[in-house]
């Protein structure tokens, strides 16, 4: 028998209707836009305005009479879909200074907040952070360097001049737990890079490049970084990474080699640890919210997907 559903990662799952069907529908969106019932989601310098709540942080959405004086134009705000039974819109705050917009409410960095925030809370403010982003670095065209104007519900940016079209567009990465070794002498290569906090390693992760197969992806990164050889990469799970604009593709993977050689640069130390270093907290795992923790969870309690297939006990993973 299967075990339960697994929880999707952080910032993932099926948290809205993403409503794709009506973007182009300008009638109805103009009849909708303004409407008490709207949430709006306001992204300030890549940032989200959340609300404590007493210590326990949650999203601050908007109603249409405090955003207003906020959104210019009706064509700057980024339809992202049907939100608890709410249509709901994003858009940006181009003002130098964050504007007061709710009483005890501030702009904070997703990434160090997001693990904290209610899951489908999470996933809606990180898709507006992303639709913020990708907008923002294509206000002209690549092809001839005229203005482009949205369209398609903010969804779409053309240009003015050569009509060329611009469309979302999202960075795949895949980020791989390596381990190597049998039974309880199983280990795990983590690596770290030297601007993280003193003692965190992590999983390896790198760039898919034009060309280029998740499965190759994940045997070149592996080698260039640590110089191990890689087998027999397995799908794990993915993740949104609005950090700038990536999406994260978890894989499992099994070492040819053992050696290690940090070749490229990216890493500054690599190592093997077993789950007995991770448990006894010898090292400090990377932020909760994130991918790359989650492999590692997995691989140190045998979960299904973790590579190895074998039962373990579960000790208490230290927190970051």
């Amino acid at each position: 028998m299967s075990g339960p559903p697994r929880p999707p990662n952080i910032f993932a799952g099926p948290y809205l209707d993403r409503t794709a069907h009506p973007r182009e529908d300008t009638e109805w969106l103009d009849a909708l836009r303004g409407q008490r019932g709207a949430l709006l989601v306001p992204v300030w310098q890549l940032r989200n305005l959340i609300n404590p709540s007493g210590g326990t942080p949650t999203a601050r959405l908007l109603e249409w009479p405090q955003a207003a004086p906020h959104v210019s134009r009706s064509e700057d705000l980024i339809l992202l879909g049907e939100f608890r039974n709410r249509l709901c819109f994003a858009f940006e705050i181009t003002s130098d200074a964050p504007p007061s917009l709710a009483v005890d409410a501030e702009f904070h960095d997703l990434r160090g907040i997001g693990g904290a925030l209610p899951g489908d809370e999470a996933g809606l403010l990180a898709y507006a952070r992303a639709m913020v982003y990708w907008r923002a670095r294509h206000r002209f065209c690549g092809a001839c360097g005229a203005p482009t104007a949205s369209g398609r519900s903010g969804h779409l940016l053309k240009c003015t001049q050569c009509g060329t079209p611009q469309f979302p567009r999202i960075d795949p990465a895949i980020i791989v737990l390596v381990s190597g070794g049998e039974g309880t002498e199983e280990r795990a290569l983590l690596g770290r890079q030297a601007i993280w906090p003193p003692g965190r390693y992590s999983t390896i992760a790198g760039f898919v490049e034009p060309g280029e197969s998740l499965e190759d992806a994940v045997i070149r990164e592996v080698l260039e970084e640590t110089g191990i050889e890689a087998t027999a990469p397995a799908y794990h799970s993915s993740q949104p990474w609005p950090f700038p604009a990536s999406l994260m593709l978890g894989f499992t993977a099994r070492a040819r080699s053992t050696a290690i050689a940090c070749r490229d640069g990216e890493l500054e130390d690599a190592r093997w640890f077993s789950r007995e270093d991770v448990a006894m907290g010898k090292i400090l795992l990377p932020p909760p919210q994130s991918i790359s923790c989650r492999l590692i969870q997995d691989w140190l309690h045998g979960s299904p997907g973790s590579g190895d297939g074998q039962k373990h006990g579960k000790p208490a993973i230290p927190r970051p």
